[in-house]
């Protein structure tokens, strides 16, 4: 099944997809997502569905390759949510 959906939360574990498509536990899926840092491709397993949410997916297979790229996507997100409460901090937020 093809679909795009918004990515809620990520970790080098896996990640949770905003979505409205119900998928059973258990179900392997193959999730593609492209970023700056580069296209990032993994075989996942559907961990738990929340009706009003989403997908929980638990990454299963994952390229080295592919790995170091989320990973670095990782660490510049961090970088970014980081700087965003600093400046919060600076302006009293």
């Amino acid at each position: 099944m093809d679909d795009v959906s918004k990515v809620r939360d990520l970790s080098v574990g896996g990640l949770f997809l905003s979505t409205h498509r119900r998928q059973r536990d258990g179900t392997r899926l193959k999730i593609e997502f492209l970023v700056q840092e580069g296209q990032i491709r993994a075989e996942a397993i559907v961990k738990r569905w929340e009706a009003a949410n989403g997908l929980g997916l638990r990454f299963t297979a994952i390229s080295d390759e592919d790995r170091h790229r989320l990973a670095t996507l990782l660490t510049r997100l961090r970088s970014f949510r980081t700087e965003m409460r600093g400046k919060m901090a600076l302006e009293g937020g």
